[in-house]
């Protein structure tokens, strides 16, 4: 018997987060831990269901996988949560207004910017002296 899942990927500046979406009893397991302990941040865990929420779906009725590489804490939350949007959709193509309406679709292009020659970091400039 094979189990039947809806994949989404999300991507935020270094971090890739690979979710799957199978009907369950609502266990969301991230990187083989339990979305809670990993997600320790005040705020981060209730900002990743917000797109459940959006759709008005209840946790209880999926189960939910996350694999993340890469990346800190702020870009692996982003990034789940432009997985999860993105596997929601795929489970219920009714939900993309919805999704979209969130913000929820919108990948976040801003990365860290690279070092330019002659200055200390990326925009951040030796002291000018006169004399």
């Amino acid at each position: 018997m094979t189990v039947q899942y809806f994949e989404g990927v999300g991507r935020r500046k270094q971090s890739i987060a690979r979710v799957r979406l199978m009907s369950g009893s609502g266990n969301f397991i991230v990187n083989d831990k339990n979305a809670q302990d990993f997600f320790t941040r005040l705020g981060d865990y209730e900002s990743i269901l917000a797109p459940l929420v959006a759709a008005g779906e209840d946790l209880k009725s999926y189960d939910i996988s996350v694999k993340i590489k890469g990346g800190g804490v702020t870009g692996m939350t982003d990034s789940v949560v432009l997985g999860l949007a993105r596997a929601l959709t795929k489970a219920n193509p009714d939900l993309k207004m919805a999704m979209r309406k969130g913000g929820f679709l919108t990948r976040d292009p801003r990365v860290k910017e690279r070092k330019k020659p002659g200055l200390k970091k990326a925009r951040k400039a030796p002291t000018y002296t006169k004399r």
